[in-house]
């Protein structure tokens, strides 16, 4: 059976994982979310990721980060745009997230990349997810 939402899939596998302290969080690999983990990765919420070949599709591993409290660097994951609804916005109208503490990750033209980038590219896209 197909999956209709597949980063949704993967933003609540970590986002379940985070919940009860997992080191790191395996799913089903596609281009959108080894780019999506590159952002997370870049931006210091998780530690690192790796693609592993399998017969089908691959698996993207993520390594979840902690600080030294045991508190999770991701307290937050939402997916904005949906199959259902697509989300856009231009590069001066993309949202800050919670006064620019967060970043919303966009898909643009130009790559994958967070809101800061994006409004420095002066390039809008689809807003797929804001984590903070």
């Amino acid at each position: 059976m197909s999956m209709s939402d597949p980063l949704a899939d993967m933003l609540t596998r970590i986002r379940n994982a985070v919940m009860v302290k997992f080191d790191s969080v395996e799913m089903p690999s596609s281009t959108t979310k080894v780019d999506v983990a590159k952002v997370l990765k870049d931006e210091g919420y998780i530690i690192g990721y790796s693609v592993t070949d399998d017969a089908v599709q691959g698996v993207l591993k993520v390594e979840l980060k902690y600080g030294s409290e045991s508190e999770p660097a991701i307290t937050g994951l939402k997916r904005v745009s949906k199959p259902g609804l697509r989300k856009y916005a231009k590069a001066n109208a993309i949202p800050k997230v919670l006064n620019g503490l967060g970043i919303a990750i966009i898909s643009t033209s130009k790559g994958v990349v967070t809101d800061k980038t994006a409004r420095a590219l002066n390039s809008g896209g689809e807003i797929i997810c804001e984590v903070w």
